[in-house]
């Protein structure tokens, strides 16, 4: 069963490699490697999955290609397909954690990645025009689409996602023109996933509260798997929304407390800075994090903090997905949830197209950069026209970026 599926882990490995722009570039390099090259999803299920891991907590992007896994292999292949996606990502910031007194951080991001992020609004533009084909169809659907698009740009907020896919669900069943045509066998409910999830959630609290007080020689792993399992447990909007929280759990609570912190705010955004460079997903700040407040005891130490550290992030997201989907095949059978599809599907188009305004302000912040926006058209037009290899596309990018400057 597993060599059947080589050639789709392989895929997924290359994706880890060349997925940059954070969630907002991953969709689109789903697009063309999942849906265009190998067809593992369609268009459909791709908005489906994605829009199904936007109301979770934890990163909806490595959720929803593990989806992706699921279909094809069941749960054992999801797993797989974590691993591998999240591997390349956790090595390289695990050793940042070991190297960041060494490098030049600033230079990393100016030279070699000096076009990713234009490059990753290249990806988000054609991944919403291809949805855009499939989904958006009415009045109805683009006017939902539209109030997507200005609701994220104008209200920063991670909470916005779960709540524009509540208000489009409920406008979308104002119509009763959609009827529910093909009912499939219902799924399996694994209860034992939210059983595991509520019981690692208390264990994790107890263990960690009994290492600080009783003063454990090495509490403060303990206390990095309750704050990582926590964080990962309760966090929407990706990587970015975990940096308050880390800020606040291993800076600024132990100065309070009259401790030494985990690591001073310029670690911290160290670690920030080089991520948005990196390719995966950028909740593999975690390992670095994890890295760097075990750094104080040694080299064997500050590994089992990285390690630690990237467990309890995906953790809880992974128990939470797979108890949840389930239910959620289940439920979508039923006549109201969907008719709520239609107008789900219609947002997260408006919310990947408002992703993409959104990086391409940031990056003209300072003022209008004209090679920015060329390398937009640039990138949506080898996806668009070409048959060239989402790898080679981004890989170019890299090698004119390194060579230019």
């Amino acid at each position: 069963m597993l060599f059947r599926h080589i050639p789709f882990l392989k895929a997924v490995f290359a994706y880890s490699l060349t997925a940059f722009g954070g969630p907002q570039g991953h969709i689109g390099m789903m697009v063309k490697t999942f849906v265009q090259k190998r067809k593992d999803v369609t268009e459909e299920e791709l908005v489906e999955y994605n829009a199904f891991c936007q109301m979770l907590p934890g990163p909806s992007s490595t959720q929803t290609v593990m989806l992706i896994g699921w279909k094809r292999g069941g749960i054992p292949l999801a797993i797989l397909t974590l691993l591998i996606w999240i591997l390349p990502a956790t090595l390289l910031m695990s050793a940042l954690s070991f190297l960041v007194y060494y490098i030049d951080t600033r230079n990393v991001q100016t030279n070699l990645f000096l076009y990713v992020k234009p490059m990753s609004v290249g990806f988000v533009c054609y991944a919403a025009m291809r949805m855009m084909r499939k989904s958006v169809r009415n009045i109805a659907t683009y006017g939902i689409m539209a109030g997507g698009i200005l609701a994220t740009v104008l209200i920063r907020s991670p909470w916005i996602f779960p709540i524009l896919l509540v208000v489009a669900g409920f406008i979308s069943n104002f119509s009763d023109k959609r009827i529910v045509t093909q009912v499939s066998k219902p799924k399996p409910i694994r209860w034992i996933n939210i059983w595991l999830f509520v019981l690692v959630f208390l264990i994790a609290g107890i263990l960690s509260e009994i290492a600080r007080r009783q003063h454990w020689e090495h509490r403060r792993l303990f206390n990095l798997f309750e704050n990582f399992y926590r964080f990962g447990s309760t966090v929407f909007g990706g990587g970015q929304a975990l940096i308050p929280m880390m800020l606040a759990q291993f800076v600024n609570l132990p100065l309070k407390r009259g401790h030494n912190p985990y690591m001073t705010s310029g670690e911290l955004m160290t670690g920030f800075g080089v991520v948005q460079a990196m390719p995966g997903p950028v909740f593999s700040i975690c390992a670095y994090t994890g890295g760097i407040a075990m750094s104080t005891y040694g080299p064997l130490w500050q590994a089992a903090g990285s390690a630690v550290s990237i467990i309890a992030i995906f953790l809880p997201s992974t128990l939470l997905l797979f108890f949840l989907f389930p239910i959620y095949q289940n439920l979508k059978q039923h006549v109201i949830i969907y008719r709520a599809l239609e107008g789900i599907n219609a947002v997260i188009v408006g919310v990947i197209w408002a992703s993409g305004i959104i990086l391409f302000m940031e990056i003209n912040r300072t003022g209008f950069d004209f090679m920015s926006l060329v390398v937009v058209i640039i990138t949506f037009c080898l996806l668009q026209f070409s048959k060239i290899p989402a790898p080679l596309i981004v890989l170019g990018w890299l090698l004119l970026g390194w060579t230019l400057h």
